[in-house]
């Protein structure tokens, strides 16, 4: 019966560890006196927190840490050092070098696995790029210009590897709260546009889908694609300089430009003679002008002012709400001047052209 009991007890024990909430991370501090401290963080609503402060004994640290079913991003700081990790329910081992924080890792599971991997390609990388950039600089003093553009083909070559490892690791690890982290990256970098982002959200494990960051990542690439080349865009209406409620839709011609500007704009007031030139020469054929203000509350009068001083002679609205314009955020506008070209069925065809490439275009389409 005693023998009964302890094999029981035994199995209680084997069974309570297997289904353990915590897990350990344990490493290795190659270099780095005993007594340093450890800070281990973690990343919530975007705002890091501290979970523990280990202590290097020996050469060595280890904590025992919680275990989560929602990702998260963590990370270790070692004398102002920090070594990024991603736990999950395995155990995790630590390896921090002193004189090469860069080649510090953490491993234990697949997303730390992937990371280190990419981490690695993104370091030969960096290599590549300094080397680059060190013939580059002798190029230029020896006045060699063929070999400068070599180089420079060179550089192009390597950005578009670069890209294309960030957009093959978001493709390929689906459930890495990392590859996350990269498509975020890589939109606000606008290295892909929100329709490659929306798609990549797409291809993600209802795990990490399903985290505040994919949420909020695919909130700003539905946003931008709106307003982006190819998406509908979005309604608007607002108070002309009488006061009347004018929507976009009224507004609309065969070719529509949505023009984004300021009284207080300097490139705006500057471009605004060539606009003015292709709407005289274009407005008959078809082409329909909206202008979007963002002065703020109070510049009414330098508003009205600039539109007549600037012969803008086509529709003007305003919210006068400066950056806070409703309008100007549908659009993802954080700059002026900035502008959509839309056809007659509201599609963004063109963004942004300027100076005789707004009269190419044009002309293009109505001439």
């Amino acid at each position: 019966m005693k023998y009964l009991l302890f094999i029981i007890s035994a199995i209680t024990l084997i069974s309570c560890g297997g289904n353990s909430d915590t897990y350990t991370l344990s490493g290795t501090a190659t270099g780095i006196a005993d007594d340093t401290p450890v800070m281990v963080y973690t990343i919530e609503d975007n705002q890091t927190k501290i979970l523990d402060t280990l202590t290097i004994k020996d050469g060595k640290f280890s904590g025992q840490f919680a275990k989560s079913d929602t990702p998260t991003v963590n990370y270790l700081m070692v004398n102002n050092s920090s070594v990024l990790f991603f736990p999950e329910s395995e155990d995790l081992t630590a390896t921090i070098y002193k004189d090469s924080i860069q080649a510090s890792i953490v491993t234990g599971n697949a997303q730390n696995e992937a990371y280190q991997n990419f981490k690695n390609k993104q370091i030969s990388f960096a290599k590549k790029t300094q080397r680059i950039q060190t013939e580059y600089q002798a190029a230029r003093s020896a006045n060699d210009n063929e070999q400068i553009a070599k180089l420079q083909r060179e550089s192009l070559a390597l950005r578009d590897e670069q890209n294309n490892l960030q957009s093959n690791f978001a493709k390929e690890n689906p459930n890495s709260l990392f590859a996350l982290m990269l498509v975020s990256e890589m939109l606000n970098k606008k290295t892909i546009n929100a329709i490659e982002a929306a798609d990549l959200i797409d291809n993600f494990s209802p795990k990490i889908a399903a985290t505040d960051m994919a949420k909020e990542i695919k909130a700003v690439a539905a946003n931008i694609k709106n307003s982006d080349v190819g998406g509908t865009a979005p309604a608007f209406s607002a108070k002309t300089p009488d006061g009347k409620e004018l929507a976009l839709k009224d507004a609309m011609g065969k070719y529509t430009i949505i023009d984004f500007w300021a009284s207080w704009c300097r490139p705006c007031r500057a471009e605004n003679p060539n606009v003015v030139k292709v709407y005289e020469q274009y407005h008959d054929k078809g082409l329909n002008i909206i202008s979007v203000s963002l002065d703020k509350a109070g510049q009414e009068e330098r508003w009205v002012k600039a539109i007549a001083d600037d012969n803008m002679d086509w529709y003007h609205v305003s919210n006068l709400m400066a950056w806070q314009d409703p309008i100007a955020k549908d659009y993802s506008v954080r700059s002026i001047p900035a502008t959509f070209l839309l056809d007659e069925n509201g599609v963004i065809i063109a963004k942004n052209l300027r100076g005789p490439a707004l009269g190419q275009k044009i002309a293009y389409l109505l001439d």
